[in-house]
């Protein structure tokens, strides 16, 4: 009862809070000693700052740490110039080095809690899709499948994935920007949604400084975790200087594996055949009396600890008073034990897994060069990056078995409807883990020119391209299994996935802005690309040598491969450019990935495989009208598009999906009322054939096109500052529905798919019956409809530094993980995935900061709330559903020095 009081209290204390700044206002608090020098603000810029970052310039080094007289002075780079954040005519909220570090923000979880628009999808860390404004569907995160609808950007370069988001440790930042709407036009591809840049912090060529910073934390029903962090600015001489950060962090873990056992059928249970003449019989079930496991040996607490560690290095070089160069050079590397998730049906936070030696591994490096400078008054930068991203995990497979097992009890389980047997022909333990590798590398390459700032017009132009690659390797493994029931040259694989992925686009853009008025400013944008995107190699099962397709007794025999299945070698194609099922007798295309057994996911030319290709080209715009009666008032109208690049389905049979286009309709409005601040946008998003994954066949995901969606929402932030208090918080309300029912083959949904009997392409004998998958009206998985955050932070003088006490709150609303109703048979996913639950968390903060130290006693997730960043489960049948949870209450210390 008193726990229950006590959060009401909380809650109630939150809620009269005001909303906070778009900035999140680095302005929140007098600021405390900083290893930054203050420089005069009448110094002039260093070289080169204009285009880019700013973090040389003194007036924006302040601005960024709060220390500037106005507080509204935040200066961002959403727009690739620098630019009042009040000025910006776009939603943007930016997280500056000052709040980071207040709000103990060192990975992407944390920051994105900060922002209404942002949600996410994730199973593991290093592996989250980022969804903004309600863009999503769901199904995104295939290594094979769709493109990113939100971009992710570290300083000028862009890091966007596939399969998952950068996790960069937030350490030293200058600040995070979060552009929500498409940025098509600036940003390019996969930029559809929205954008989030994370800039760090430059080399200052005025005073050798640095800081370092511990902390030591325990975390409720887990471990003890903890982080360690420093950094070093040092001018080596008179125009060169360097910046160095380095970090050490390990995550507690909190998920135990607690007993369990499995039992797969065994026996067949059989009647008399009726068609067929005795002793003839027919499967009709089974008795568990099969094969028996249990987790015994892999018993233990905390299974999901992780550990990730670092640096960054950067120089920077004033060739002259108008040319700057700063190459950086990025390395991190994570590492996370067992699994994230737990299984709400055995207790809170525990979980049963059958291998000991689960992990998953992450580790990139980007080495980048910007170039700034003038030639004559134009401002010119280039920006290049090059980053390789190698991944690694062993995972647990159990799930898959269980479900197919069940599924087919009615044939007699796993043990008498496949084929899971050593070379003895003895039937062996059906279960499976997952040995998998990919090698991600990312180039890109831009130039631009800016016309100087001061004039009535101004104007910026230039070119892009980008190339990134990926290597997908993922071995479904099954101990002892007989070779000939193996992937062909892979003994004990039942699966195997082998495949190179390159997407590649080029762009030529341009804005401009015309001051009509002094208080009037048009902008127009535009970008033109071209995409050419590819996928090659092979996924599926073996075939077994003596396999016949057509045999004379037309009974399939010996089995083609342990799971019966039709895809994989079957699957390959044949110097005639057909399957090998359809051309048994042929020889098979030459050309293929080393390793692989063939190839099936490609195309034949001249008898050689080669990869399948989707290209593209089209042209984005932004149109934007900025009225400004005075200088801390500002509204602004935007009608812009944004785009994702279509790609390969690695379906066989499934041709290759279009882009998808999110057209925007925004108003808003930035203000700013001596100490308060609030900004907001109304908007209105039409999403256009969105790319839409589902399981097709063979449980192979297909993306298609032919989905049309509508997004309305709102967002607002507000900002009180005053002496010590500063009051923050903002808010996000999203309603995101279909428009139109999603049928599950084909796309005129105006004659009613579940009425409509398509043709089968991959069997022209065989007719399917469409259905409804999603209805019209249905609301977009994983936004929440409302999503807000609010800190309140109050500063005083104590002897001979400065006390503060701060508390912070974030709250969503329950979201559906899952767009479809019907996957078939009127089985609706979301019975069984649940919801993600709404939830509240609150952080409570007490410090005290003097000369150049600090310390600070910290309890994040004060009520210890169970909050849910996603609900999942392991296989496309599979029914056993995960929580992945936020980290429980942690109690930590944090020690900090500065020189």
């Amino acid at each position: 009862m008193m726990i229950g009081k006590t959060r009401a209290l909380t809650l109630a204390l939150f809620s009269t809070t005001v909303l906070s700044t778009s900035a999140w206002a680095q302005t929140t608090t007098p600021a405390p000693v900083d290893a930054t020098p203050q420089t005069p603000q009448t110094q002039s810029p260093a070289p080169g700052t204009n285009a880019t970052d700013v973090t040389s310039n003194p007036n924006v080094q302040k601005a960024q740490d709060g220390l500037v007289p106005d507080g509204n002075e935040i200066i961002v780079t959403a727009t690739k110039r620098e630019e009042r954040l009040q000025n910006v005519p776009q939603s943007v909220i930016a997280l500056g080095t000052r709040r980071l570090d207040q709000l103990n923000i060192s990975n992407f979880e944390e920051y994105t809690k900060q922002l209404p628009s942002v949600s996410f999808n994730t199973s593991q860390s290093g592996g989250a899709v980022i969804y903004m404004r309600g863009v999503a569907t769901g199904g995104d995160g295939n290594h094979s499948g769709s493109l990113p609808s939100v971009g992710v950007y570290l300083d000028e370069q862009p890091v966007t994935t596939i399969g998952g988001a950068l996790d960069v440790h937030i350490y030293d930042i200058a600040r995070i920007e979060s552009l929500a709407g498409p940025q098509g036009t600036l940003y390019g591809a996969s930029s559809e949604a929205g954008t989030i840049r994370i800039i760090t912090n430059k080399p200052d060529l005025t005073a050798t400084y640095g800081r370092v910073d511990a902390e030591v934390n325990t975390v409720q029903h887990g471990s003890i975790g903890g982080k360690l962090e420093g950094m070093i600015n040092i001018p080596i001489s008179n125009n060169i200087a360097f910046r160095g950060v380095a970090f050490y962090h390990r995550d507690a873990g909190f998920i135990d594996n607690v007993p369990g056992s499995r039992t797969y059928c065994g026996d067949p249970v059989t009647i008399p055949d009726p068609d067929a003449p005795p002793p003839a019989t027919i499967t009709v079930g089974c008795f568990h009396n099969g094969i028996t496991v249990n987790n015994t040996p892999f018993l233990k607490d905390n299974i999901n600890e992780g550990t990730d560690y670092g640096g960054r290095a950067a120089l920077k070089i004033d060739l002259n008073e108008n040319w700057t160069v700063t190459p950086t050079i990025m390395h991190q590397y994570s590492k996370n034990e067992g699994f994230p998730g737990f299984d709400p049906t055995l207790g809170d936070l525990n979980v049963q897994r059958f291998r000991g030696d689960e992990f998953s591994k992450d580790q990139f490096t980007q080495a980048a060069l910007t170039v700034e400078g003038k030639i004559a008054n134009f401002d010119l930068t280039y920006a290049g990056a090059y980053m390789d991203r190698p991944t690694y995990s062993i995972g647990d497979y159990t799930d898959y078995s269980d479900a197919y097992d069940a599924a087919y009890e009615s044939a007699g389980g796993l043990a008498n409807y496949f084929y899971f047997q050593d070379s003895a022909g003895n039937t062996i333990d059906p279960r499976q883990h997952i040995l998998g590798k990919e090698h991600f590398k990312k180039m890109s390459q831009e130039l631009r020119i800016s016309t100087p700032h001061e004039g009535r017009l101004r104007a910026m132009v230039g070119a892009f391209y980008q190339r990134q690659t990926n290597r997908i390797y993922q071995n479904y493994l099954v101990d002892n299994l007989d070779p000939n029931l193996s992937v062909n040259g892979w003994p004990g694989t039942l699966w195997l996935t082998l495949q190179n992925r390159k997407d590649q686009d080029w762009a030529l853009f341009g804005e401009s802005e015309f001051d009509v008025t002094p208080t009037v400013t048009l902008i127009a944008g535009g970008r033109l690309f071209k995409y050419d995107n590819s996928l090659f190699g092979f996924a599926g099962f073996g075939k077994n040598p003596g396999f016949l397709e057509n045999p004379p007794d037309g009974f399939d025999n010996p089995p083609p491969n342990g799971a019966g299945g039709s895809s994989g070698v079957r699957r390959c194609l044949t110097v005639n450019g057909l399957q090998l099922r359809d051309d048994d007798g042929s020889e098979l295309a030459s050309g293929g990935i080393p390793g692989t057994p063939c190839t099936n996911v490609g195309e034949v030319v001249n008898g050689k495989a080669v990869p399948r290709e989707s290209k593209g080209d089209g042209f984005t715009h932004r149109l934007s009208a900025r009225w400004k009666p005075q200088k801390d008032l500002m509204f602004y109208a935007t009608w812009s598009r944004g785009f994702r690049p279509g790609g390969i389905n690695r379906q066989p049979n499934a041709p290759a999906y279009d882009s998808d286009f999110l057209t925007n309709y925004e108003i808003g409005w930035k203000t700013g009322f001596g100490p308060l601040t609030w900004n907001g946008a109304i908007y209105h998003q039409v999403w256009k054939k969105f790319q839409f994954s589902f399981l097709g066949e063979n449980s192979l995901t297909v993306i298609q096109n032919g989905r049309d969606a509508k997004i309305d929402g709102v967002e607002t932030d507000v900002s009180y500052v005053r002496g010590g208090l500063s009051l923050n918080a903002a808010a996000a309300y999203t309603d995101a529905r279909t428009s139109g029912a999603i049928c599950n083959v084909s796309f005129d949904t105006a004659k009613g798919c579940d009425t409509l009997f398509i043709n089968d392409p991959a069997d022209p004998d065989d007719d399917v019956q469409d259905f409804v998958v999603t209805p019209s009206g249905a609301r977009l998985p994983v936004t929440p409809k409302f999503k807000a955050t609010a800190t309140a932070r109050y500063t005083w003088p104590v002897w001979m530094g400065k006390a503060h006490v701060q508390g912070s709150l974030a709250y969503q609303s329950s979201a559906s993980v899952d767009i479809r109703h019907d996957m078939g048979g009127g089985v609706n996913p979301n019975d069984y995935l649940g919801r993600l639950h709404a939830f509240t968390v609150v952080d409570l903060f007490a410090g005290y900061e003097w000369d150049r130290y600090s310390a600070e006693l910290f309890v994040s997730n004060f009520f210890d709330e169970r909050n849910q960043l996603a609900r999942f489960v392991a296989c496309s049948i599979c029914t056993r559903t995960y929580i992945l949870p936020g980290q429980p209450r942690t109690i930590g210390v944090r020690l900090g020095a500065r020189f």
